[in-house]
């Protein structure tokens, strides 16, 4: 049988390609290595959100005193943990199935691998056999990069992966990479009661968000008495008595640190090579991404690609709309393009991040005239009666426009907030028209607003200097 189309990879990009392509009409199928979901539903978004919301909780509970809450924690029962967040996992994996059963997509088991433009092999256990198709969309995810004196070996040194499946508390954990996972999963064993240390190689922490949000995530790490080491490159480490010991270049002198685990979490590396793409004519270039056109297809028509492998930023739901515009363009919707105003990236930490559009630098350059305006959560009611006030919303917009060009936010909840922001980025809404639209009070959105008259120096419920009159 020759199928319409063939998705190499069940995950947030694959799956919700290949749902898109059944429902257009499409004879699909497709080819999954390990699980249904990908690296998203088994071992990324989903589990490492179950264990942080169990730690927020954790957490609450030790702290309920401050709102009058004599409340004891008793202990944690981590294997009942682990095995509440599996079935999370299981119930979603079981989700994807049933969808793709129900739109009769085909789901092959194995190591995919193109032979030819229209034929890929896969080799399940089985044996080896052959399918054909019309269209092929490799979305075939990432991995993460294990860096040299580091082996991931899920005892000494773990991978994200370890870290959501824990057999034990560790009492001391260093994490090398004080990134977006890092810092979630870190701050997960900190809560748990884990004594944690951050060493990141760049001179701040989430070196790649928003400059600000950075610095504030630094001062929250401190606020922790969570020690964090800059411009330090992990150069390897031993075993000793009490545990390891981890050799460290900090600003250039060596420094060593003791711990009972590492957790390495530098990033991940798009899984574009040993495909067999190449061989075909594809362009696959030196770090494994494929280079693709607006409607995510490669230099070879009829071979596509999305999610991680497609280039950045490698986001579960940037991939899962590059699966529907693929979809599109294979279905013959000549208007298909991926074009998304921005993407919105959200960081689950404590205080969470959130940030979509353009910064004040990054407006600059794209010739803007950038004003910002920024309202913070000390002055909410809502943040307030939660407990939760650090933080705070800041939008930028131009002064010459007063188009709205990016959003970034610190503080409780503002992983939900931010798709109001995405929404009226993706409509080219105005400072002015977040701050007319009327916010439900008392609500955590309510900041969003503010900070949109912030950008005027209007707010209400902060003082602003007052701007002098021409």
């Amino acid at each position: 049988m020759t199928y319409d189309v063939l998705v190499l990879g069940a995950g947030p990009a694959g799956y919700v390609c290949a749902i898109r392509c059944a429902q257009l009409g499409l004879k699909t199928a497709v080819i999954e290595k390990e699980n249904l979901g990908g690296v998203c539903l088994n071992v990324g978004c989903i589990p490492s959100k179950a264990l942080i919301a169990a730690s927020k909780l954790v957490d609450k509970i030790r702290h309920a005193d401050v709102m009058g809450i004599k409340a004891k924690l008793e202990g944690i029962d981590l294997g009942a943990l682990v095995t509440w967040k599996a079935g999370i996992v299981n119930k979603l994996t079981s989700g994807v199935g049933g969808l793709l059963k129900n739109h009769k997509v085909d789901v092959f088991f194995g190591d995919g691998k193109v032979v030819a433009k229209n034929r890929v092999e896969v080799k399940g256990k089985d044996g080896t056999k052959t399918v054909e198709a019309k269209n092929v969309v490799v979305a075939v995810g990432s991995t993460p990069i294990e860096i040299p004196g580091f082996p991931f070996d899920g005892e000494s040194v773990w991978s994200s992966t370890h870290a959501l499946a824990p057999k034990q508390l560790p009492k001391r954990m260093i994490v090398i990479g004080g990134g977006y996972i890092g810092l979630e999963l870190g701050l997960v064993y900190h809560k748990l009661g884990t004594e944690i240390r951050v060493l990141e190689f760049m001179d701040r922490v989430l070196p790649g968000m928003e400059e600000e949000l950075s610095k504030e995530m630094g001062r929250s790490l401190k606020k922790k008495k969570i020690e964090v080491h800059l411009k330090t490159k992990a150069t390897g480490f031993k075993k000793t008595k009490n545990g390891l010991e981890v050799s460290a270049e900090v600003d250039g002198k060596p420094q060593t640190f003791e711990c009972d685990v590492v957790l390495s979490c530098v990033g991940r590396r798009p899984s574009g090579k040993g495909l067999g793409l190449e061989a075909i004519g594809v362009k696959v270039d030196d770090r494994g991404f494929v280079t693709v056109d607006h409607r995510r297809m490669t230099n070879v028509a009829g071979i596509y690609a999305i999610g991680d492998v497609a280039g950045q930023p490698m986001l579960a739901h940037k991939g899962s709309h590059e699966g529907l515009v693929a979809a599109a363009a294979i279905a013959g919707d000549k208007g298909a393009a991926y074009d998304p105003a921005s993407v919105p990236a959200v960081i689950f930490t404590d205080p969470e991040i959130a940030s979509v559009g353009l910064s004040v630098e990054e407006a600059k350059k794209a010739g803007f005239e950038p004003v910002e305006g920024k309202f913070p959560f000390g002055a909410s009611g809502r943040a307030m009666s939660l407990n939760e006030t650090e933080g705070w919303v800041k939008v930028v917009g131009d002064a010459k426009t007063d188009k709205l060009l990016g959003v970034h936010m610190i503080g409780p909840e503002v992983t939900e907030l931010v798709a109001e922001a995405a929404l009226a980025l993706e409509m080219g809404a105005t400072v002015s028209d977040l701050a007319q639209t009327i916010h439900a009070h008392p609500t955590l959105p309510e900041a969003m607003m503010e900070a949109a008259e912030a950008v005027h120096s209007m707010a209400v419920h902060i003082f602003q200097t007052p701007k002098k009159a021409h």
